[in-house]
């Protein structure tokens, strides 16, 4: 099979793989993959992966083995995280948490950016047909911005910042305010603050907001992956509000540990998140996700999807289409 490899140098080609054979997990043929934040940082050397990347993904069930037989020929979107179920982290927190798990794509675990990849039954979630295939590969971002929810408690009226107005920040936003919370996005650019207000929210320019909107808001949600964001964030919380920090950041991140402490700020990383609640929001329309696409590339057109996928917004490659 085809797939875009990711060598320890940060160097992407497009290669032959050996197609994975169906045994105690489904060969899922991928229709779409989604370029993320965490991609790109591990072209950049973030977790030390080689092999594979990608983990949003959109696929049919090709193969399976006979007690997963019923996947065959659905369509699936799929959890990335492969735990044990028996350690200490697994049974502390879940799969996500496991101490010796593989990640599709980031640890130890080929991922999507390839004709085929291999993944549980248990990871996978059937995709409804109200959800065309390139909304689809949204499904893992969007269960990522509902981990924020499950994590700290957005009621109606309540003051949210998200920080970065890119693929994952407008669908966290979006997330928040269907929870009620009243949002401000914070931009960088005006093409950001373009598609932030088409999307219906109020917006400020992060140069701006860090002095005119410090200490204003209950929630603060850094969505830029960047430490020049995460302080932006860390301007915007107000005391004893939470400040949780949703993006890959690869290297090192200053952080000012004194003011939160003084102000007693709870600091909260958030990572994977509920799939079950993400097709829901998807699926009845609730989150829009066409704004967000800035290109579908073939799978040899990588180079040109990766180039384009560090202006921000979504890039799909189409491994399958």
């Amino acid at each position: 099979m085809r797939a875009v490899v990711l060598d320890a140098d940060g160097t992407l080609s497009l290669r032959d793989r050996p197609k994975p054979v169906a045994g105690d997990e489904c060969v899922i043929r991928v229709i779409a993959a989604g370029i993320c934040g965490t991609d790109l940082e591990l072209v950049r050397g973030y977790a030390g992966f080689s092999g594979v990347p990608g983990h949003e993904f959109v696929g049919v069930v090709d193969e399976a083995g006979p007690d997963d037989s019923a996947w065959i020929g659905r369509r699936v979107a799929g959890e990335i995280t492969v735990g044990c179920g028996a350690c200490a982290g697994c049974r502390a927190a879940g799969r996500g948490h496991c101490d010796v798990r593989t990640v599709a794509g980031i640890r130890g675990r080929d991922g999507a950016f390839a004709e085929y990849l291999s993944l549980p039954s248990a990871n996978l979630h059937a995709v409804p047909d109200s959800i065309a295939d390139l909304a689809a590969v949204f499904i893992e971002p969007i269960a990522a911005a509902c981990r924020v929810v499950e994590q700290v408690r957005i009621e109606a009226g309540i003051r949210a910042a998200v920080v970065g107005a890119g693929r994952l920040g407008l669908l966290v936003a979006q997330v928040l305010r269907e929870h009620g919370a009243r949002l401000t996005v914070v931009v960088r650019s005006e093409a950001s603050r373009s598609i932030a207000s088409a999307l219906g929210f109020e917006t400020a320019f992060a140069d701006s907001a860090r002095a005119s909107l410090a200490r204003r808001f209950d929630v603060v949600v850094d969505a830029t992956g960047e430490p020049a964001g995460f302080a932006v964030a860390g301007a915007l919380v107000r005391p004893r509000g939470a400040l949780v920090v949703k993006s890959t950041i690869h290297g090192e991140t200053p952080v000012p540990l004194s003011s939160l402490v003084v102000d007693e700020v709870s600091l909260i990383g958030s990572r994977c998140g509920p799939f079950a609640r993400a097709i829901e929001l998807l699926g009845d329309g609730r989150i829009e996700v066409k704004p967000l696409v800035a290109g579908v590339y073939p799978l040899e057109q990588y180079a040109e999807a990766f180039h384009l996928a560090k202006r921000g917004l979504k890039v799909m490659l189409t491994p399958g289409r």
